[in-house]
């Protein structure tokens, strides 16, 4: 869902003012689904999480209180004196550890109606690229690509890896690992954003498999986020999400919608060439030329917790909420949802 803006405190803003239509879907559908943890990803950071604070104000009249936030500064829009992507300029929202266009642009924000145990949590997005094992480094012509200062100042997390605890009702302890990586397109023939939209998903495997200083959490995990990256279908290398679908530690419980099913059928382009089922895609591009429906976005719980529902709220035509998801203003991406059994 799109809470970005063209500028920096512009978000505030438009939450302040209730008005705006993107906004409003936002509010719409989080009262309406009810998470008691949600996960935004592509929400405008700003110093006090100020927009945040006057996001989860909006939630409130709408009945549902999020009285647990938490927000960190993201890589992107982080500036950098350096050409980070390679088009022989600096200054430019390519140039930051993380596409933006300003300090904070499109970062990402935790809502809980759990207490979140802050103090505990890790961040990982100072991590640089050159430093995860295995990392799939971008070169042209044998030399690192845009050049070897660059890859030795890149941050891998193009805006942010974090292992958020919280505490449920039960006083269980679950690790949220959430991220929202890079899209694998928009680079040249060294594939950069595929590589680094790779290395990205991959940060939570090798995090998982105890290949960074910090061990895993034994309690239980849930990484969630938006991975830009389908199992089969668009461009990027697939290997990285099915690695993590895959991981003896997480499971991945399909979440499904009939709405996405649905709106393959009545969308020409890309979807004809898709292989993947379209009950499973999270996000709609419905541009011409553009990638089609696809499965972007994921929640895979720890596989030692028990799942009893799970969904992506994309609703069909009679449905709830289906007019406001639709339109040139309307989020692409859609809410998935998983719904995990309770402490006993």
């Amino acid at each position: 869902m799109e809470l970005t803006r063209r500028g920096p405190g512009l978000l505030l803003r438009d939450i302040l003012k209730g008005k705006d239509p993107q906004i409003d879907a936002v509010v719409q559908v989080l009262a309406h689904v009810a998470p008691d943890v949600v996960l935004l990803t592509g929400i405008d950071w700003d110093y006090g999480n100020h927009a945040l604070t006057a996001l989860a104000d909006a939630l409130k009249t709408q009945g549902q209180p999020y009285e647990h936030l938490f927000a960190l500064r993201p890589n992107s829009g982080m500036a950098t004196t350096l050409d980070l992507d390679g088009d022989g300029r600096t200054g430019g929202p390519g140039d930051a550890q993380g596409y933006g266009r300003f300090m904070g642009h499109g970062g990402m924000a935790i809502l809980s109606k759990l207490p979140v145990m802050a103090e505990a949590a890790q961040d990982f997005s100072a991590l640089l690229w050159t430093d995860l094992p295995n990392a799939l480094l971008p070169e042209m012509n044998g030399t690192p690509f845009p050049s070897a200062e660059a890859i030795a100042q890149q941050r891998l997390s193009s805006v942010g890896h974090w292992a958020v605890p919280i505490q449920t009702n039960g006083g269980q302890q679950i690790t949220l690992l959430a991220y929202a990586a890079n899209p694998p397109v928009f680079d040249g023939p060294e594939d950069r954003n595929g590589k680094r939209n790779h290395d990205e998903n991959m940060l939570w495997a090798n995090f998982l498999n105890g290949n960074f200083p910090s061990p895993a959490p034994t309690t239980p995990v849930i990484l969630l986020g938006n991975a830009n990256l389908d199992p089969v279908d668009g461009d990027g290398l697939h290997d990285a999400i099915n690695t993590l679908r895959a991981h003896p530690r997480l499971q991945d419980p399909q979440p499904r919608s009939t709405g996405g099913a649905e709106a393959a059928k009545t969308q020409a382009g890309a979807n004809e060439n898709h292989i993947g089922d379209p009950a499973l895609d999270t996000a709609d591009w419905r541009d011409i030329g553009g990638p089609g429906n696809l499965r972007v976005s994921y929640v895979l719980p720890d596989s030692a917790l028990s799942v009893i529902a799970s969904g992506i709220f994309w609703p069909m035509p009679d449905a709830p909420l289906f007019d406001l998801l639709t339109g040139e203003d309307a989020p692409r991406h859609h809410l998935v949802w998983v719904d995990i059994e309770p402490d006993s």
